[in-house]
């Protein structure tokens, strides 16, 4: 136990103090541990390989094709499309409802840093257009694309936390989807009620942002001075299918597999359809075709554009990788077991462990990814001794999420990006932003502890 304890202070006075990069950090805390618990050396690197191994081999592909499919519906204007037709559904009354809603289907298949970076432009004009605040706007929305990537796969954090312990990516979307959008919309009536007030904004910055462009074309297109074809932009409808078939295929999978036999041909050939893999694989190549190579985008081009999404998503896939390896450490060397023990006897129910763990690791080291993945890591044995069935492990992985999405403040590259984009104070980014992440992670907690009741 006290050689946990010691490696996760070292984690945090790496991450913290030394601002060490989370890979480096994660592997030379793992084998910190491994060698301060006794683990013989000569078995510390297989068990670094088996924890990356392991990991990787579940969720790399699925975020690299989560983040090509992402890629591709930004170069090609579908999230502006998704905002600005959501904005004429809504009317103008209800914009700020309107860009909620089109943040959660945004964030789903694109990151969260990218995401704001995106929307913002569109932010800032539908403010000036409407001459309201823009935290109005700004709140709402980028709120809701951090909910959907502390909660849902195929983001990094949920993803490597579902693998680590065990938990059924398909059970943790159909759970998920409904609380994370309920958490979104109770994060509109908040938000609405925070920006009531006047804030000062930065001018400069303001301006600055205003004339970014829609999206980033890959370094490749650029350098080759061949640009991407003018075109009608994307339909509406087109690009909510395109981010909602992964899912629904994925549920749907889950739901019909339960009516099946086991050893039946149509029970195999579900589960091949409905895997993340698979899915997200079918839709990476519908949205190549329907947002480039129909609207004339060469074979080329949609492949430089798919291609682009890796780079960015390297360093991501990595750090989850890395989690991995720390987690196995902690099985490995015996130390998960202890821990396992000493949570086991606190009193405190595991669901409360999960998100009161990941809300401490995240306060503290600012990364969602970081915290879900260490937290898996760390609680895998307790939760293995439980012999929970499926919906109890994704309940578990989404209260993990509740923690992730927590106490994002001055330690999270989050909480800068969105306080320098929008122009407003650090004071007012604590207040409203910080405020607001901890209620709805604290909500999001509380729904599934609420369905824990239910499920078994």
């Amino acid at each position: 136990m006290a050689g946990a304890i010691s490696g996760i202070g070292l984690m945090l006075v790496l991450i913290i103090r030394f601002k060490l990069q989370p890979v480096l950090t994660l592997l030379i805390v793992s084998i910190f541990v491994a060698l301060l618990s006794g683990m013989p050396a000569d078995k510390i690197v297989p068990a670094i390989e088996a924890g990356m191994g392991k990991t990787m081999g579940h969720i790399a592909i699925i975020i690299a094709l989560g983040a090509m499919i992402g890629k591709i519906v930004e170069i090609s204007g579908g999230a502006q499309v998704l905002a600005r037709d959501l904005i004429g559904k809504f009317g103008d009354r209800r914009i700020p409802l309107a860009l909620t809603l089109a943040g959660f289907l945004i964030g789903i298949p694109v990151f969260f840093e990218v995401g704001v970076i995106m929307v913002m432009p569109l932010l800032y004009g539908v403010s000036n257009v409407t001459r309201r605040s823009l935290m109005v706007f700004a709140l709402p929305m980028c709120v809701a694309m951090l909910t959907v990537h502390s909660f849902l796969p195929p983001h990094p954090g949920p993803a490597a936390a579902s693998v680590q312990i065990g938990a059924d990516m398909g059970r943790i979307l159909a759970f998920g989807v409904p609380i994370t959008l309920l958490v979104c919309i109770v994060g509109y009536f908040i938000s609405q009620h925070m920006t009531r007030r006047d804030f000062n904004y930065s001018v400069d910055i303001r301006l600055a942002v205003s004339g970014c462009d829609d999206g980033g074309v890959p370094a490749s297109l650029e350098a080759s001075g061949e640009a991407l074809p003018d075109a009608p932009a994307p339909e509406f409808w087109l690009i909510v299918g395109l981010i909602l078939f992964p899912i629904v295929l994925i549920m749907c999978g889950t739901t019909v597999s339960i009516f099946l036999p086991q050893k039946s041909f149509y029970y195999a050939v579900t589960q091949f359809l409905s895997a993340p893999v698979t899915a997200l694989l079918a839709d990476t190549v519908l949205a190549g075709y329907c947002l480039g190579l129909r609207r004339g985008w060469s074979f080329e081009q949609v492949s430089s554009v798919i291609g682009s999404a890796v780079p960015g998503v390297a360093m991501v896939i990595l750090i989850a990788g890395c989690g991995g390896v720390f987690g196995n450490i902690l099985v490995q060397s015996g130390i998960g077991h202890v821990i396992s023990d000493t949570l086991r006897n606190s009193g405190l129910p595991v669901l409360a462990l999960a998100y009161i763990l990941c809300l401490i690791l995240r306060a503290v080291q600012g990364s969602t990814t970081v915290a879900l993945v260490t937290t898996a890591g760390i609680l895998a044995p307790l939760i293995a001794t439980f012999h929970f069935g499926p919906n109890r492990l994704a309940l578990l992985a989404l209260a993990m999420g509740g923690g992730g999405l927590s106490a994002s403040h001055v330690n999270d590259a989050g909480f800068w990006i969105f306080t320098k984009l929008t122009g407003i104070s650090v004071a007012d980014g604590l207040k409203t932003w910080t405020v607001l992440t901890t209620v709805l992670g604290f909500l999001g907690f509380l729904t599934t502890a609420a369905m824990w009741l239910f499920f078994s």
